[in-house]
């Protein structure tokens, strides 16, 4: 008799993703590198290696990336009134800081969202 597993709920799946886990277990890694996914989950063997984010994960993390580092820039302009030199070293650095750590728990978020809803990436090929 086939064993029947109960489906996570969006939320559970979008939390355990953000942990870069898997989103059925919670146990396993999703992700085998930066931003690599698994083929399958170490722990409770679900396909994870089908589900393509493709460009969602970076426009979230341009997002927001965007909305903290713009209004932190623009309240130290006001308030301290840095020199440019500090400005251009500061803030394309906290740029690619921020991006570089949202990136993956964002990609995991996604998959998590993707897997709970049933969808691979794939849904609308063919169509132009």
């Amino acid at each position: 008799m086939p064993i029947v597993r109960r489906r996570a709920s969006k939320s559970s799946a979008i939390a355990r993703g953000l942990k870069r886990r898997c989103p059925a277990c919670g146990n396993g890694r999703a992700f085998s590198g930066y931003l690599r996914q698994v083929e399958d989950c170490s722990q409770c063997g679900e396909h994870l290696g089908h589900i393509r984010a493709d460009d969602f994960p970076p426009y979230l993390t341009i997002l927001l990336v965007g909305h903290l580092v713009v209004p932190t820039l623009l309240m130290v302009e006001q308030t301290y009134q840095w020199p440019v030199g500090l400005h251009m070293v500061v803030w394309p650095a906290m740029t690619l800081a921020l991006a570089l750590i949202c990136l993956p728990v964002l990609k995991g978020g996604v998959l998590g969202l993707m897997w709970s809803m049933s969808l691979t990436g794939r849904e609308v090929q063919g169509r132009g």
